[in-house]
């Protein structure tokens, strides 16, 4: 496996950019905090999984915590005492995480069920789907298990490059396929025998070394039917028919975070704090906000009127399908939003570095 690359143009030395001041705003959508929970400090790229009004989370540290949306009732816990890379997968019934010792490990009600031993490390949520396990691993393998008994079968592998990203990338199911983001490619594989059906390229390596070259498609994405839109690390945003595998449109751009959106938008949040929205039908700029910029802001989540993001300060902002304006703004408990905002049980649910759980609904 190649080396391990948290973030490119990490070792630079310049100050980073103050971030923007945030202007006294008018709650135009009014929010309220329905519950907290906590975890352990999170300090891996989390996935909030969501099935109906479950969801599950993870700390660091190996806790994983089943809980139900709407209350923030606790439905189960499993203290795995070991660290993890990468989680949480979920059907609902079965959860999956990574550990740091490269094992992906299947828990039931909050009782381990298997582990299997993976052949290099992950930093993507294994998916749970159709009586299996499927995980992407930073060698750009995609390996499917038997959910029920671990029992490896099939491994789909690509050649390696030279850097990968730690962080989650992509992978889902659309309809009866395997959709995997490899390199600069959305590919869609066949779950029973990992056999290619499609390729589509969003973006590919240029530049004259390892670092420049490097093209890693990033979570979360925006799907609405058989249409996946997903960015490329610092390149491209695009979208993808994934029943035929052809790219609809590709359009650059300069983000480390995934993607959301409706049926009219895809949103996004660049490198420099802008927010984005392109037009879903031709990729083109709908509108762009720099009300947010340098706040390290995570993907978002369009959420009724509004599109959600959460900051490296623990706040998070509420702000228009429509135009980027301010709607809202909640605090949290300082410490960094930790994964991407979620909506579970007509729930938003926002995890934060320190490991607060915070259940937020709309009055």
């Amino acid at each position: 496996m190649g080396l391990a690359l948290a973030l490119v143009g990490c070792s630079s030395t310049r100050q980073a950019p103050k971030p923007a001041e945030l202007a006294p705003i008018s709650a135009l959508q009014g929010v309220r905090l329905a519950w907290q929970a906590r975890l352990p400090a999170v300090a891996f790229p989390l996935e909030v999984s969501v099935q109906g009004q479950q969801l599950v989370v993870a700390g660091s540290d190996g806790t994983v915590l089943g809980l139900d949306a709407v209350s923030g009732r606790e439905l189960w816990r499993a203290a795995l005492a070991e660290p993890l890379a990468a989680g949480v997968g979920s059907d609902g019934r079965l959860a999956a995480v990574v550990t740091r010792s490269n094992e992906v490990l299947v828990l039931e009600g909050g009782r381990t069920l298997w582990r299997q031993k993976l052949p290099a490390q992950s930093y993507t949520a294994p998916l749970v789907a159709g009586g299996r396990v499927f995980v992407l691993a930073a060698d750009r393998s995609v390996t499917g298990f038997d959910a029920r008994t671990g029992r490896k079968l099939w491994t789909q592998q690509r050649p390696g490059e030279a850097l990968v990203l730690q962080q989650a990338g992509v992978l889902l199911p659309v309809g009866d396929t395997l959709v995997a983001g490899l390199s600069g490619r959305l590919v869609g594989l066949d779950p029973l025998r990992g056999s290619v059906r499609w390729e589509a390229a969003l973006a590919a390596p240029r530049g004259t070394n390892d670092v420049e070259r490097l093209v890693d498609l990033v979570g979360r994405v925006s799907r609405q039917g058989e249409v996946v839109c997903a960015r490329a690390f610092q390149a491209a945003v695009g979208c993808v028919d994934a029943v035929r595998g052809n790219l609809l449109w590709s359009k650059p751009a300069n983000g480390a975070q995934g993607l959301h959106g409706d049926e009219r938008f895809v949103f996004g949040s660049e490198s420099d704090g802008k927010l984005v929205a392109w037009r879903r039908a031709d990729g083109e700029r709908a509108w762009t906000s720099d009300q947010l910029q340098f706040r390290s802001l995570t993907a978002p989540l369009a959420l009724g009127r509004s599109v959600v993001v959460g900051d490296s300060q623990g706040l998070v902002h509420l702000l228009s399908r429509e135009d980027g304006s301010p709607l809202n703004r909640l605090a949290t408990d300082g410490s960094g939003v930790a994964a991407a905002p979620a909506l579970a049980g007509g729930t938003l649910v926002v995890v934060t570095r320190a490991g607060g759980i915070f259940g937020f609904r709309p009055e």
